[in-house]
């Protein structure tokens, strides 16, 4: 036999900005970000429709902002509206749809295509994106807190399929990332609230500083006061970029995926809700199960554990969802089948992360069925005396 091998190297420099006020024209970043001194580039713009509705102005205002630096963007056509949230991604349309739009306005592999939206919406712009010419210049503007601080600076595409999560997807990294605080003013306080489970996450498996600092401001973070949110979103950021920079499998090619601590049970708890319970709801009850059985298995120790679940309570996490104890035709919970999921997904040996420690994530490669039905069983005894407590409270 004979063999030809050389090793391929590519270096993706990953950006992401913060600032305010992004369309104002006043405001120099996203033309200094999109401007090529050969040509004026083509820019086709994407908007998630609960944004366009809750901001009604936003449209005008990319447009007025592209009128402005007409010497150095071409905007192609209006911004195209499309749904966001998990309908978005439950089906090829809205990628098919994107793409027929490059094909109609000629976007290149030197145009953008710029996504202004939640997560899901990024995810599906992002594919789009990625499969059209084989890769179009992408640019993310995420507009909640979730996509601010986790997904959106991220390297993933995907939408769903087979009743999986993200079965069909990408690994792109954006050309950039550009979070604009005022952008977050209009989403609903569950929206809000519901990006701080990402923050824990990455707090208790990499910094535990970063876990305190959360502690101290946990009560300006249920008000969602905004200086509290913004340092939220810049930290967890910043730990979620470190890590796919620096740690090591940028592109998953390995069987971990530490960044997904309790992602395993928060996906399928997604799916079995029908996304009734929205991804940062699911990801801290996945967390709050495999706190306790870190607990449970002698991992981590009691103190700790109560104060994870003091944290996320006083964050405003529901900790309990009646989809966990669905059974199965073997009268088994059909959560199990989560476990096999997430490690089908990667491939090769199960491996989850759990907790030794605060600021300390550890990989387990199989799972304990009883004590982990054990920790469920826990979840919903503390939701029943909680709803309890609230109940004589009232009488």
């Amino acid at each position: 036999m004979s063999l030809i091998r050389r090793t391929i190297t590519v270096n993706f420099d990953h950006r992401v900005y913060f600032t305010r006020g992004v369309f104002n024209v006043s405001n120099p970043l996203l033309q200094s970000v999109l401007a090529d001194p050969a040509r004026p580039p083509k820019v086709l713009v994407v908007v998630d429709g609960s944004l366009a509705q809750a901001q009604p102005l936003l449209n005008t205002s990319i447009e007025n902002y592209f009128a402005a630096f007409a010497g150095s963007l071409e905007l192609v056509a209006p911004p195209l509206v499309i749904e966001g949230g998990e309908r978005a991604k439950s089906a090829y349309t809205h990628v098919s749809e994107i793409h027929s739009q490059v094909d109609r306005r000629h976007i290149d592999r030197h145009s953008y295509i710029l996504a202004v939206g939640g997560g899901a919406l990024l995810d599906v712009v992002g594919l789009a994106a990625a499969t059209a010419h084989r890769g179009v210049r992408h640019v993310r503007l995420p507009t909640t807190v979730l996509s601010q601080n986790d997904s959106g600076v991220g390297v993933k595409n995907g939408i769903n399929a087979f009743g999986k999560k993200n079965f069909i997807g990408t690994f792109t990294p954006p050309f950039a990332v550009i979070n604009d605080f005022d952008l977050l003013a209009s989403l609903p306080d569950r929206e809000k609230r519901g990006g701080f489970a990402e923050a824990v996450k990455v707090a208790l498996i990499r910094d535990r500083p970063f876990f305190e600092e959360l502690e101290r401001n946990a009560d300006a973070l249920a008000r969602l006061e905004p200086e509290a949110m913004r340092r939220l979103i810049e930290r967890c950021a910043e730990l979620h970029v470190k890590h796919i920079a620096e740690g090591g499998d940028p592109f998953e090619l390995e069987s971990a995926r530490p960044l997904d601590f309790g992602h395993w049970a928060a996906h399928k708890l997604e799916q079995l809700s029908e996304f009734r319970i929205r991804h940062g709801e699911a990801v801290a009850i996945g967390m709050a199960l495999d706190v306790i059985y870190s607990r449970n298995i002698g991992l981590l120790e009691t103190a700790a554990a109560d104060r994870i679940l003091a944290l996320l309570r006083k964050l405003g996490f529901e900790l309990f969802a009646s989809e966990l104890l669905l059974l199965d035709a073997d009268r088994q919970p059909i959560l199990w089948q989560g476990l096999e999921e997430f490690r089908e997904h990667l491939g090769g040996q199960l491996t989850l992360t759990l907790l030794a420690g605060i600021g300390q994530g550890i990989e387990v490669h199989r799972i304990n069925q009883p004590k982990m039905l054990d920790a469920l069983r826990e979840l919903q005894q503390h939701d029943a005396r909680r709803k309890h407590q609230t109940l004589q409270a009232r009488q």
